[in-house]
């Protein structure tokens, strides 16, 4: 009876370490995604370029963005997030721009792009961990460094559709 006990406890054991394991490994590390941040800057650069002049102001019915401001407030709110909730230091740059031209958009995306990269990279890990209160509720700065990823793409998606809606083959996905 004792020895079948001590088996159960050790079974049970490896299972838990197994499990924390796992979990562990399946986390991305911050280096991870640091280059998946800069591929969906890179992304998004490539959507900008696929849109024609004429069209960064379609919008699929007129309560929706545009095309220019899909991707304007994709850039913007990575900044008002970073700082208000990420200790984003000031910008050095006005993050309420309204861009008007693709190369006025290009360039407003990629310095959004890197504030964001240099405020995330920033923060040490019990920054991440620490609790914070937020638009989103209670979550860690790690889970708002996620959430701005999360919504950069849901917009870069919707300013994909833009591109589909008007018959022109979107950039192809990039992955990791």
């Amino acid at each position: 009876m004792k020895n079948k006990k001590n088996i159960l406890t050790l079974a049970f054991g490896l299972f838990a370490y197994l499990l924390t394991g796992a979990a562990s490994m399946a986390q991305t590390t911050m280096e991870e995604f640091m280059a998946k941040w800069e591929n969906g800057k890179e992304f998004t650069l490539e959507v900008v370029d696929k849109m024609p002049d004429n069209l960064l102001d379609y919008r699929p019915e007129a309560e929706a963005m545009s095309f220019k401001e899909q991707v304007t407030h994709i850039s913007s709110s990575i900044v008002g997030i970073s700082k208000g909730f990420l200790l984003g230091a000031e910008p050095g740059f006005a993050s309420d721009a309204k861009p008007q031209t693709k190369e006025e958009l290009k360039a407003f995306v990629t310095a959004c792009f890197d504030y964001g990269k240099s405020t995330f990279s920033k923060l040490t890990e019990a920054q991440l961990n620490e609790q914070i209160d937020s638009f989103a509720g209670r979550v860690t700065r790690r889970q708002m460094v996620g959430l701005v990823d999360d919504h950069a793409t849901h917009h870069r998606g919707a300013a994909i559709s833009y591109i589909r809606a008007n018959g022109i083959t979107p950039p192809a996905f990039r992955g990791l």
